[in-house]
């Protein structure tokens, strides 16, 4: 029988904020800080250039990334407040900006190594994106649902690796059978167990496990794209219902 033994915390909760890093002085971890807001925004950011500012995918995609070397070139996070708004809606009027500026000037700047190096899955989200583009839900909101969505996805990766690390592939494979199909088809405990060859009792501890491990690796995410310890808490809260350690 396997126990359902504690959490090893794989993740460390460190306080270093990725903001801090983008603003730096060190290259190396700009550019760092700079992928990790990168991962957590690009597709809010995307999505927002569409269906905000009516941008063709091509005229998004280009300012999506220019958006990202904006941050570092003009040191833009230099001027925002965490006691004022949440990180996301300063960079929303970022991005009202850069479009305006853009408008304004009529073509496009080309920018030089602040670039991130993270892989943009446009294709992906353009097919996302133009389904929404009749939605009666605000730009604004879907914003705020692709940050949600980019941020458990990005946590979900963390706890897959962390499973295949710790020799736990099969708990991830039981979570992914439960949790990650359709709800309409969603096996029992039972069906679950038999399907993998262990008891209910062993299907219910692994999917505890992988569980706190999920909630560990978005409090992790949640810390590198929050500016304080307040909004780290509220956001907390809001995702997961809970004040993180």
């Amino acid at each position: 029988m396997v126990s359902d033994e504690p959490v090893v915390r794989a993740f460390p909760l460190t306080r270093q904020s990725t903001l801090a890093a983008v603003r730096g002085g060190d290259e190396a971890e700009r550019r760092k800080g700079l992928e990790k807001l990168a991962n957590a925004y690009w597709r809010p950011v995307y999505g927002y250039l569409r269906l905000h500012w009516r941008l063709g995918h091509d005229d998004a995609a280009d300012l999506a990334q220019e958006f990202f070397a904006e941050l570092v070139d003009r040191d833009l996070l230099a001027r925002f407040d965490p006691d004022r708004a949440r990180l996301r809606t300063y960079l929303r009027v970022c991005i009202d900006g850069l479009v305006a500026n853009q408008q304004k000037a009529a073509r496009r700047l080309k920018r030089g190594g602040g670039r991130p190096s993270v892989p943009f899955d446009l294709a992906g989200a353009r097919v996302e994106v133009e389904a929404a583009l009749g939605s009666a839900a605000s730009p604004e909101a879907l914003f705020e649902k692709e940050w949600a969505r980019a941020l458990f996805a990005s946590a979900l990766a963390d706890v897959q690796e962390r499973c295949a690390a710790e020799g736990k592939a099969r708990y991830f494979e039981i979570f992914e059978g439960y949790e990650l199909g359709s709800a309409a088809e969603r096996p029992s405990y039972a069906e679950l167990g038999q399907r993998f060859g262990v008891s209910v009792t062993d299907v219910t501890n692994r999917l505890a496990w992988v569980r706190r491990a999920l909630r560990e690796a978005v409090v992790a995410r949640l810390r590198e794209c929050t500016a304080s310890e307040a909004e780290l808490r509220a956001e907390a809260r809001a995702l997961l219902g809970i004040d993180p350690p």
